[in-house]
Order: C-alpha cells, then structure tokens, then sequence
C-alpha cells in the first residue's frame, strides 16, 4: 500500500500502543494526551479484555485527540484498533491490527477499503515473509516479541536473530520490532537493522510517557 504515513519523518519511527493491561478505560483520554506529547507516528488501542461495544466507547473517548486543531494530533489515521475489524466499521477514519488467527488480512482490506493503515503480527521468519508477500494488501509488519514480555507472558521470545533475517530479506514494507522493548535495550534492536519499534511497559508505566516517546524516537540518546 501507500499510505502518506509511510514517508519516513525522523531516524526511528515509533509506535505507541495503549494497552488496557496497563491503562483503566478511563484514564484512556489522559493517557493517549500524554503518549501523544512525544509525537509517536502510529497510535494503537489494544483492549483483549474488552467486548466489541467497550472498544467502542474507547474509540469515542479518544478521537476528539486526533481531530482537534493541533496540527500534530490532526490526522486520525494514526489511530489504530486491534483486532477488532467492527469496531473499524463503526469509525471509518481509523486502522486496523490484526494477528496471524484473527481476520485474515485480505477480508480486513476489503473491509478497511485501500486509504486506512492494516498491519500484522508476525513470530517466524515464514510468517514474515508472508506478511512480505503481501505488500498490495498490508502498510506493514510487527515481529515479536523480540523479548520475554509481561505484556504477553504466554508468547515465547523470538530473539534478535530473527530481527537481522527478517532485515535480510529486503522487506517491501516497513515493520516494527516489538515485544520487551526498553530503552536500554532499543539501541540493540537498531544496530540489528530495526527502523522501527514498538514499546508498551516502559512507556505506559513511566512518570511522563510523552518523554520516553521522543527519546525512543532517537538513536542517539
């Protein structure tokens, strides 16, 4: 695809994921306002524990964000829902995430039409290449987790290694390295070929979320 957002804006494109693990619903508006200080280029909403009407309400409550006068929070493509391909029905400005056993990508795109932002999860080097193989149908890829997360302790780590496999191969579509990243730990993920990161824990727990945000968007620091 070619989605205005895939125009690289600054060194390392980072991903913001606001995780009901770690965030109440109601203190969603305030924690997206913080996270959306440091300027993150995609923002996704992610409430496994939710039903299809509750992740609604989630949407309802942080659009205004997104929509407002600000220039920087003016484009509601960065806002993302995961899994959820009703909820994208309901809100036709937002994307949509989805794993490798929910909506197989080709139905999302139907669904999602060929202007708003599908990306997938990928844990193999086979299913990264799958995600390849299908550049008219994705904007981009995630592989992971990279790292042992809390954010999904069932899911075994997949290595660095994997991240350099993945970069050999030329990918036609920018991806996203994610799962325990940190930021002692991103400088590692970039000098194995990562242009982009994901974090979830380190920013969603942190004293002022926004900062840790633009430092993850440097690789210098």
């Amino acid at each position: 695809m070619n989605h205005p957002y895939f125009q690289p804006s600054r060194p390392v494109s980072f991903y913001a994921i606001v995780d009901t693990l770690y965030v109440r619903p109601e203190n969603f508006p305030a924690m997206v306002s913080m996270v959306l200080r440091g300027k993150p280029d995609l923002l996704q909403i992610r409430a496994k524990d939710l039903d299809t009407p509750a992740r609604k309400k989630l949407v309802e409550s942080v659009l205004p964000l997104f929509t407002g006068e600000k220039e920087e929070f003016s484009a509601p493509w960065r806002l993302l829902i995961n899994d959820d391909w009703e909820v994208c029905q309901e809100f036709p400005e937002i994307g949509l995430h989805v794993g490798q056993d929910d909506l197989p990508v080709e139905e999302a795109r139907e669904i999602l039409g060929k202007d708003r932002i599908l990306g997938l999860s990928t844990h193999s080097l086979e299913q990264a290449r799958g995600a390849m193989g299908k550049k008219e149908v994705l904007d981009y890829f995630a592989v992971g987790p990279v790292f042992q997360t809390p954010t999904k302790p069932e899911a075994s780590a997949v290595g660095l290694d994997l991240l350099e496999q993945v970069v050999a191969e030329n990918p036609p579509l920018p991806f996203y390295g994610i799962g325990g990243v940190k930021l002692d730990n991103r400088r590692e993920l970039l000098r194995r070929g990562a242009q982009g990161l994901v974090a979830v824990s380190e920013v969603l727990q942190a004293v002022d979320p926004g900062r840790v945000v633009t430092e993850f968007q440097s690789p210098y620091k």
